[in-house]
């Protein structure tokens, strides 16, 4: 299972700036990818999320997450929450 926390952005997204302070409010680290400046990053963005054009795209516990969808993202944290008891 991948535990890495990885967040596809633009420095004036306000959905992405919404993402990124909801998973440090959470605890959650993660790296954050500005996609208008890493052209590896959006390609791996678009690979990911099928073509996604949008951000933020969030990618966690092997679930990727197109746009800021609070509902979602707390489902998909709670893997992380799992996964650490039984480490």
């Amino acid at each position: 299972m991948d535990k890495e926390v990885k967040i596809y952005s633009t420095p004036g997204c306000p959905y992405c700036k919404m993402a990124k302070e909801f998973l440090l409010k959470k605890g959650v680290e993660f790296i954050d990818y500005d996609v208008k400046k890493d052209k590896e990053a959006l390609k791996e963005m678009k690979k990911i999320s099928g073509g996604a054009i949008r951000v933020p795209v969030i990618s966690l516990c092997n679930e990727v997450i197109v746009g800021f969808d609070r509902g979602r993202m707390e489902q998909a944290l709670s893997c992380l929450k799992q996964s650490s008891k039984i480490e």
